[in-house]
């Protein structure tokens, strides 16, 4: 029998120097998290009405911040830091070339979130993370948020390539499946983020340095949620990849089908970006009928969302029957409730049940009515991104820092990272459960504390907003403590080897048609997709476009 030395000694392990990479966006990402979690804290006790800005900070200033570092910054950085260690892990190491494209682009993105920090810092910029047009930001503001999408794009560069090299070393064989994923994953960034390119480039730039005078709303809107919806696949999509292929390892048991989970990928790529209509259904400009088919492609989102829930729950079976559990749900309990690797995620993976079923009720036109621009989408938002995702990616980081760094995750690590998550869940079920009910009673989302005017439909929602403050304060402990671990875990933990863990297909998995990985089908239904959804009213929106807005600063 071997040893535990000798089993930390055939550990396939990420190389050093692409470790540094993936370990640079990491260290960015707890960054974002420390400094966007705090100004969140801020905003919950601002609104809980029981508290008072200092030093002329404004509360939209703060927002921004918030929903910039957390939304955009914190996602991004770790998914690439993840995704680099990943393909790293599964195809080989990163050739020079392909490394220094990943430096390129980290440095990239870096100068580009330090510009746009600084204008929101300096009250130059409270637009929030949609930065919604007419409200008008300072140029370097917009320039610095296109330099994050240009740089992630570079980045990405090199990790396609290295898949485009193992495929032509290995023809007719269905590559790793995490670099498979991960290729989908930055597919679907790129083609999405080219709307946003686009708004940024050719409309918001020229605007606020002064070289129109005028923005079509319309057509900014529009291209920011072809972007805008996407995106949260592509932050939903590593948190899948952990489920995927990352906690069956963990478990103990194997992954269900490999070729379910190409598939449910693939389906994400394609019914992900003509989505983003839903996100519009109140405003005029757009016909009807548009509306509708972007609703329908939202809900088809369901259908890889399903078969991702029946892939995870068969895996966790199979191995909680193999480990002995009896009956209906004895196999429940066989699972190892006490590793956070897998229980920080499951608690993520059991807030998408509540997060998916929200979303259903955000994308449906006669629901959405009731509760479009209400508090109700931004607690729908935590509960997908806020802890789905986020859970997800701590629990990634628990074995994932350690790997890279050269050190352990101790016993009593385990136990606080345990206590994190609990933490968390609790301070997220407080502060989401409060948002949707005061949404439900009509409180607006994006607003700063009032009583306007003393109504008393406002001061129904105080209660809420006291207790939205709490959740936050409990969240922000949270906080704390993933940053206590992962401070260990970067410098003082116990030095050691730490698997990178990756998942065997089960033996009794159909073969995986090479068909889910033939790139020009699934492009080319995904253009179709996309140009049948928006050619229409996007040329519509600019044959009969307004005569545009003047910028407002309201800050």
């Amino acid at each position: 029998m071997a040893t535990i030395t000798e089993k930390a000694q055939s550990f396939v392990k990420v190389d050093r120097r692409d470790g540094k990479l993936a370990m640079a966006h990491i260290h960015v990402a707890f960054i974002a998290l420390l400094i966007g979690g705090l100004c969140g804290l801020l905003q919950t006790l601002v609104r809980s009405g029981q508290f008072t800005l200092p030093w002329g900070i404004g509360y939209y200033q703060l927002l921004t911040v918030h929903g910039v570092l957390l939304g955009l910054i914190l996602t991004t950085y770790f998914i690439f830091g993840f995704q680099i260690a990943a393909v790293s892990r599964t195809s080989g190491t990163l050739t020079d070339k392909q490394r220094t494209l990943g430096w390129i682009g980290f440095w990239t993105m870096t100068t580009g979130t330090t510009a746009a920090a600084v204008m929101v810092l300096l009250n130059e910029a409270s637009v929030l993370y949609t930065f919604y047009a007419p409200l008008q930001a300072h140029w370097i503001f917009y320039v610095g948020m296109a330099l994050v999408v240009v740089g992630s794009w570079i980045g990405g560069a090199g990790l396609i390539m290295k898949y485009i090299e193992w495929r032509k070393a290995n023809p007719k064989q269905p590559s790793p499946l995490l670099t498979f994923m991960v290729i989908v994953n930055l597919t679907m960034w790129i083609i999405c983020s080219l709307g946003v390119a686009v708004e940024v480039v050719f409309q918001l730039i020229p605007w606020s340095l002064g070289w129109v005078d005028k923005i079509d709303v319309l057509l900014s809107r529009t291209l920011f949620w072809y972007f805008g919806h996407p995106l949260v696949y592509f932050w939903l999509l590593p948190a899948y990849m952990v489920w995927y292929v990352i906690i069956p390892k963990i478990i103990g048991g194997k992954i269900y089908s490999d070729a379910l989970a190409r598939l449910s990928f693939m389906l994400f790529l394609i019914f992900s970006i003509p989505v983003g209509f839903h996100h519009q259904l109140t405003e005029p400009g757009i016909d009807s009928f548009w509306k509708y088919l972007q609703v329908v492609l939202t809900m088809m989102v369901v259908i890889p969302s399903l078969l991702t829930a029946f892939s995870m729950f068969a895996s966790f079976e199979i191995r909680g029957r193999q480990l002995g559990g009896k009956g209906v749900f004895g196999w429940f309990k066989k699972l190892p409730w006490k590793d956070a690797r897998f229980l920080v995620p499951f608690i993520g993976m059991a807030a998408f049940i509540p997060a998916g079923a929200g979303g259903i009720i955000n994308a449906s036109n006669q629901m959405n009515q009731v509760v479009h621009n209400t508090i109700w989408v931004t607690g729908h938002f935590h509960l997908t991104l806020a802890t789905t995702v986020v859970l997800t990616f701590f629990g990634a980081a628990y074995w994932l820092i350690p790997h890279l760094t050269g050190r352990v995750l101790t016993k009593q690590m385990n136990k606080l990272a345990i206590i994190q998550g609990i933490v968390w869940a609790v301070g997220m079920s407080i502060m989401s459960g409060a948002m949707h009910i005061a949404g439900l009673l009509g409180a607006p989302r994006r607003s700063d504390f009032s009583t306007y005017g003393e109504s008393a439909q406002a001061a129904e929602w105080v209660p809420y907003q006291i207790a939205q403050a709490v959740g936050g304060t409990i969240l922000f402990i949270g906080i704390i403590l993933v940053l206590y671990i992962v401070a260990q875990l970067v410098w003082f933990a116990p030095k050691g080897d730490t698997e990178f863990p990756i998942g065997e297909v089960s033996e009794n998995a159909e073969k995986t048609p090479m068909a889910l990985e033939n790139w020009k089908i699934w492009l080319t239904i995904c253009i179709f997709l996309i140009l049948f959804a928006y050619t229409v009213p996007v040329f519509d929106m600019i044959q009969n476009a307004p005569p545009g807005s003047k910028g407002y600063k309201f800050w």
